[in-house]
């Protein structure tokens, strides 16, 4: 029975079918197709692999890959760290500078108040000393 239903199946996707195209008006034959389920499976299964297969090799071969979230080229993502570690470096050298230029500024504009250090300094005398 199981070879019954097996011929059925098969036997329906061969079955010869007439897509006809009419002219509403004239009715008259546009176009006329002679198809089956399985012409017509393959036919519809060919144009989905072709689009997928084109999507994804316009996705592959052009920039448009970096608009995917998550990927990332380890190229990119390496540069990426190196201009962080630079900017970085760069804004704590700027801090730097406008600190070395205040201290400047204040120094000519006589802002500068210098404190002494007025304690008296404890020297320990030494065991080996002569006095």
């Amino acid at each position: 029975m199981a070879k019954l239903e097996e011929d059925s199946t098969l036997q329906r996707l061969r079955n010869r079918y007439r897509l006809v195209i009419m002219n509403d008006d004239t009715y008259e034959e546009v176009v006329t197709f002679k198809l089956s389920r399985l012409s017509v499976y393959i036919g519809l299964s060919t144009i989905f692999v072709l689009l997928v297969g084109l999507t994804v090799a316009l996705i592959v071969f052009t920039p448009l890959k970096y608009y995917i979230p998550g990927y990332d080229d380890l190229k990119i993502g390496r540069e990426y760290k190196q201009m962080k570690y630079r900017v970085d470096s760069l804004e704590k050298q700027v801090i730097y500078q406008t600190q070395y230029i205040n201290g400047i500024k204040k120094v000519l504009n006589g802002d500068v108040t210098i404190k002494l250090d007025t304690m008296a300094l404890q020297v320990p005398k030494d065991e080996f000393s002569n006095d």
